[in-house]
């Protein structure tokens, strides 16, 4: 869809240009610019200020090497990064992501994104994220402990608990963040709350575990209580099987729903009895076996290598919690020929802008994710003021403020949706919300 106001339309080029090879970078600005062409018309006074020129900017980017010895004695060097994108409404606040494909371009999509996804939270947290093209994938403690030791020795200089707090990502669980919190507490010599996802034994909270998996569901089923809908009765299929597609699917199964696939990066399975979850967590969170062992103790069940047939199986909705750019404009057109009606993302941009257009055009109720997926986030930000606080809460005391907070986030989408004149289009509401409490506070604290 091409930009009909032209200030957003000349910005985008701008941007384009700059930011040349940066894919998904120049995607996530596109579809945001896109939603907010009636706000560039409503407000005048946010253009010149300068508010749209400065948002698609970063504040700080830093980039640097990790060199690190693995068990063979050998010398392997990889490179970091640390994007402080936006601290208008508070710290910076993101996850770290440890992967091969990692680039300075994707930091930069999911910086932008944390943006809304955290103002969108209502809690004070500026947009931030970070990583490492390494792969902790077949490597050994030892090496992975070396790694994050080396990576935080350099990032340490330039974050902390009023500065800017990282969290977990893909490939960055409790036994990263343990490592990387251990390096900065020993050269800072202080013990702050200066990282989310922490072990409960150091100062993490209770539910971040579960916090994004259950907080896209709860998303979801407001979004469907909203239509006039529920999970109960529903078919469910989610990509993915790590932390996120695990508790999403424990939820959903919760909320009355029947999950029938889950995938990894080699393939997926289908269990029309429904997802055996006990046995996925056995084999993806103490055996760190691939998906497709599931079939040896599941008869009924079927692995499929590759991972774009997964939306092939019908259901009626569709959590997508892989990775970016999933679900393409054909594989969104064979959902909604086989019925679905509710697609939420709980990775990050998981749809193409073809799927997105497929969904909207066929009334699919399509939550994005920066908002269906910022219970993590909101989890972590309520670590932070535990940590602050130096209390710890229950889980149900946290799962409690989590539902909550994502209530408040499907409300504000949809009633962003209807001012701006785009009722249902939560994608719109959602880039409206949380870019206006981010751009007022960036008007109000001057030209920075």
């Amino acid at each position: 869809m091409a930009l009909k106001n032209q200030y957003l339309s000349d910005l985008l080029s701008r941007v384009k240009q700059r930011n040349r090879a940066e894919d998904e970078f120049i995607q996530a600005v596109t579809e945001v610019l896109e939603s907010l062409e009636p706000v560039a018309e409503k407000r005048p006074d946010l253009v010149s200020a300068g508010v749209f020129e400065r948002i698609v900017e970063p504040e700080r980017v830093i980039m640097f090497r990790v060199p690190w010895v693995d068990d063979s004695g050998k010398v392997q060097v990889n490179r970091g990064f640390r994007v402080q994108f936006n601290s208008a409404i508070g710290p910076y606040k993101g996850g770290l992501r440890f992967h091969p494909t990692v680039y300075l371009g994707i930091i930069k999509f999911l910086g932008f994104e944390q943006i809304f996804k955290n103002s969108l939270t209502t809690l004070p947290m500026g947009g931030g994220k970070g990583g490492a093209d390494f792969d902790p994938k077949g490597k050994s403690d030892g090496e992975v402990m070396r790694f994050c030791q080396s990576f935080m020795t350099e990032l340490c200089r330039h974050i902390g608990s009023d500065l800017d707090v990282p969290a977990g990502d893909i490939n960055v669980g409790g036994r990263e963040i343990g490592f990387m919190y251990g390096q900065y507490k020993r050269i800072r010599n202080e013990f702050a709350g200066v990282l989310t996802g922490k072990g409960l034994t150091f100062g993490g909270s209770l539910a971040r575990t579960e916090a994004t998996g259950y907080g896209l569901c709860y998303f979801t089923e407001n979004m469907l209580n909203a239509n006039g809908s529920s999970f109960k009765g529903k078919t469910v299929v989610i990509s993915g099987s790590g932390n996120v597609a695990i508790y999403a699917t424990q939820k959903a199964t919760e909320l009355g729903g029947k999950v029938v696939a889950l995938s990894d990066s080699n393939g997926y399975i289908y269990d029309p009895d429904g997802i055996d979850l006990d046995c996925v967590k056995q084999l993806k969170e103490v055996e760190r076996k691939r998906i497709k062992e599931y079939v040896a103790t599941h008869p009924n069940a079927t692995y499929t290598e590759g991972c774009n047939g997964i939306w092939t199986i019908k259901c009626d909705i569709a959590l997508p919690c892989a990775t970016q750019n999933e679900i393409d404009g054909a594989s969104a057109e064979i959902l909604v020929k086989n019925g679905c009606k509710a697609v939420a993302e709980g990775a990050n941009m998981p749809s193409t802008p073809e799927a997105i257009e497929v969904y909207l055009k066929n009334g699919v109720y399509y939550g994005p994710a920066k908002a269906a997926n910022a219970g993590g986030v909101a989890v972590s930000g309520l670590e932070m003021s535990q940590n602050s606080e130096r209390l710890s809460w229950t889980f149900e005391e946290v799962d409690g403020k989590l539902k909550d907070i994502m209530k408040s986030i499907f409300d504000a989408c949809d009633e962003k949706s209807k001012e701006f004149g785009l009722p249902g289009n939560y994608m719109a509401g959602a880039n409206i919300a949380g870019f206006l409490k981010v751009a007022e506070a960036m008007k109000a604290q001057g030209v920075v």
